[in-house]
């Protein structure tokens, strides 16, 4: 880690700003919400996570807040806060690359209808021998590209990447599947938005965990937030908040026979669960990396609600924010980094995708629903990987979001 990250990863979890604002608690609107209370615990008593946050929005209040469960069972339970640390995963596309991303559109310094290769010139089209077509911006915001939905890990592990983010690069550009004509399917990839953090570090000049810290984590003072959260120089306390993951088992072990026991391996903590992004891109990555809290998460959803500004803190533009909430045309319900309408999207509910919603999740049991004709955000966090990816949050998700837009109908 170079010491410029250094001081700005510590600054961001560590420095109390005076600047920093977030939001107020309003418990006069949140009668019916502990109705949600069930739906997690019964998540955790079926063995689908360890513990939860959730943190319900309401304009410029948070209306409903609580942790459950524990945030570590192995080697022994820990109790869930609602200050813990998460491992985003793919929400690391929308707070981090999408909204760093929106900020260069919005500039001027990238157009979502040029080609890929006007800013990366060895990328790849996809072709089908008799014809070729080059890959659009657009299309890799909202998973139109036709690439393949992963980065070949295990050929990428024969060929000794671990550690060389120029290897994996080198593959997504040139050697990475293009399975479908552009335009045509929708793909979830997470190749899509590494091309994406490929393209803002081309036109910016900076990596993108530093430029994201700077114009969207830092300029929303959000003290919780960035990427690459450990640092064997930061306090020991700020690690005991982080919400470890997965248990990695040695080679040649049983991870199934093995159980929860922790004698084969340790669980993930402050390292990007995502293997593309902590194994080959070094937790720098446009498809995972980024830590936060559910109270970080709330101001970011504030701010878009309000249209793109919290408390005199603008990162984007209100036409900015318009642009990126809506679904796009021919991307099957997809919007600019979000998803809103796509299969993929049910697990907001059918009330909520009956206005104007964006909304995505996360890998380790993450996601965000957002609201704008509501005003309303659900932000429900989980470790669900911990001690073993087994668990399933699903239906917990699409429970809590039904029982908010019930009780919300209220008021």
């Amino acid at each position: 880690m170079s010491r410029k990250l250094f001081f700005t990863v510590a600054a961001a979890l560590l420095a109390l700003s005076a600047n920093a604002q977030y939001l107020t608690y309003d418990a006069s609107r949140s009668q019916g919400l502990e109705r949600c209370d069930s739906a997690i615990y019964a998540a955790i008593e079926e063995g689908n996570t360890p513990g939860a946050v959730l943190c319900v929005v309401q304009g410029d209040k948070i209306v409903y807040e609580k942790a459950y469960g524990n945030k570590r069972i192995v080697p022994k339970a820990e109790p869930m806060t609602t200050g813990t640390i998460f491992d985003l995963a793919s929400l690391s596309k929308c707070v981090g690359t999408t909204l760093s991303f929106m900020q260069l559109v919005e500039q001027g310094l990238v157009d979502l209808d040029a080609t890929v290769d006007s800013y990366l010139p060895d990328f790849a089209p996809w072709t089908d021998g008799a014809d070729t077509v080059r890959i659009t911006v657009r299309q890799l915001m909202t998973h139109t590209s036709g690439l393949q939905a992963v980065a070949d890990v295990l050929e990428l592990g024969r060929r000794k990447a671990d550690g060389k983010p120029g290897m994996l690069r080198e593959y997504i550009m040139k050697e990475l599947p293009r399975r479908e004509r552009p335009g045509t399917k929708r793909i979830y990839s997470c190749p899509n938005f590494i091309t994406l953090q490929y393209i803002l570090e081309t036109v910016t000049g900076e990596r993108l965990c530093d430029y994201a810290q700077e114009h969207v984590f830092d300029a929303l003072g959000l003290q919780h937030t960035c990427y690459f959260p450990t640092n064997q120089r930061i306090p020991k306390k700020i690690l005991s908040n982080i919400a470890p993951t997965e248990v990695l088992y040695r080679k040649g072990t049983d991870p199934q026979q093995s159980g929860r026991r922790t004698k084969y391996g340790r669980a993930l903590l402050g390292q990007v669960h995502d293997p593309n992004a902590r194994r080959f891109n070094c937790g720098n990555s446009g498809n995972a990396g980024v830590f936060s809290t559910a109270e970080d998460l709330a101001v970011v959803c504030a701010a878009l609600m309000a249209g793109g500004e919290w408390q005199g803190r603008r990162i984007l533009r209100p036409e900015t924010v318009e642009m990126m909430s809506l679904p796009q045309p021919d991307a099957f319900g997809r919007t600019l980094g979000w998803d809103a309408r796509s299969p993929a999207a049910g697990f907001a509910g059918e009330e909520f995708r009956k206005d104007r919603t964006i909304c995505h999740t996360g890998y380790t049991g993450t996601s965000i629903v957002i609201d704008f004709d509501r005003q309303t955000a659900i932000i429900l966090l989980t470790n669900r990987v911990h001690p073993v990816d087994d668990g399933g949050v699903g239906k917990t998700r699409r429970a809590v979001s039904d029982i908010v837009a019930e009780v919300l109908n209220i008021y």
